[in-house]
């Protein structure tokens, strides 16, 4: 039996990099997954992915950013899986554009929180009462170590470290209700976007994308264990779904070799 064995899991931003990842590592535990994406091509192809792998998957056409839309997400998978046990918030991302406070457009900030920090409050705002009706479940709400840092990107750190807070508050509103609730905070993790920006030899990169670049080739050689791929992030994400995990609650685990938690003074660089 899985670890996960009778558990429905919703993911969002589930059409790629860490959620598609988690929602593949979750079915293979024995759990049924609806995946909420905005890129129906990209949402599409993961629930074909899942379901030509034996896996049951539903895939759901979502902005997260709606309310409208998160409320007719989560309807449409408790109507066609019957109950809902986790709640996986993983849609988010930075932009170039988020400049210096004094210089930043406003627009940015705005659908920067809206994507970042609306977004897992919507979900969990539809989401929880379901868990409330299976007898508990487990939030599991993915941050950033810039979250717990902060970074020259003011309004993506702003929002990863609200997601921090907001998974304390969870954990302490529902505590009653058998539900947890836990993040986890990527170091660099080679996904299709990054992989995309970063990797990519015929990409036109800007000079803040150069000196990205640069920062986190010297970040790898200081932090070695920092990179990872997206089923790293899987793991965590199934051991918090599971019972194995039942201590925890309010937590964040900080998955990114060491950088938000220690300055290494050690390179011979």
């Amino acid at each position: 039996m899985g670890r996960l064995e009778g558990k429905v899991v919703f993911l969002t931003g589930a059409g790629a990099g860490i959620a598609k990842a988690t929602a593949q590592s979750c079915v293979r535990e024995g759990a049924r997954v609806a995946l909420f994406e905005l890129n129906e091509e990209a949402g599409a192809s993961a629930e074909k992915q899942i379901r030509d792998a034996g896996g049951d998957a539903l895939f759901v056409h979502t902005d997260v950013t709606n309310d409208n839309s998160v409320r007719e997400a989560v309807a449409k998978t408790v109507k066609h899986f019957g109950r809902l046990d986790v709640i996986f918030n993983c849609a988010g991302g930075s932009s170039e554009d988020d400049h210096p406070v004094h210089e930043m457009d406003l627009e940015v900030w705005h659908k920067t929180v809206a994507l970042n920090l609306l977004h897992p409050f919507l979900t969990c705002r539809h989401g929880i009462p379901h868990l409330m009706k299976a007898g508990g479940g487990s939030i599991i709400n993915v941050t950033s170590h810039l979250g717990l840092i902060g970074s020259a990107k003011p309004a993506y750190a702003a929002t990863k470290g609200g997601i921090i807070s907001f998974t304390k508050t969870l954990a302490a509103q529902y505590v009653s209700y058998n539900i947890r609730a836990n993040a986890i905070a990527p170091g660099s993790i080679r996904t299709e976007r990054t992989l995309g920006r970063y990797d990519n030899p015929n990409a036109v990169l800007s000079e803040r994308a150069k000196l990205d670049l640069r920062r986190r080739a010297k970040m790898k050689k200081l932090y070695p264990f920092a990179s990872g791929d997206p089923k790293d992030i899987a793991e965590i994400a199934v051991f918090l779904a599971s019972d194995e995990s039942r201590m925890l609650t309010g937590t964040t685990i900080a998955a990114d070799g060491g950088r938000s938690s220690y300055l290494n003074v050690y390179s011979e660089d």
